[in-house]
């Protein structure tokens, strides 16, 4: 008997994580902290990157993500 197809549902949130360091660390640090409440993140999407800049410099690396991660079935 063919197996029956199990359809999953996934969710989408969007957060701006930050960093003294890079880009890259911003986002790290972004899915870092969604992990802490967020169960089954499976992917992210880096959508924009911008930065705080004061006397010319560079003082805080910041990247808007988008992370995806399957919403759970209740039985």
């Amino acid at each position: 008997m063919a197996e029956l197809f199990n359809p999953t549902l996934a969710k989408v949130i969007e957060v701006i994580g930050s960093s003294s360091i890079s880009w890259e660390d911003a986002a790290n640090n972004a899915v870092k902290q969604a992990a802490e409440t967020l169960r089954n993140i499976k992917g992210v999407w880096l959508k924009e990157c911008t930065a705080k800049v004061e006397n010319g410099k560079i003082v805080e690396y910041r990247a808007n993500v988008k992370i995806s991660f399957i919403l759970e079935k209740e039985d």
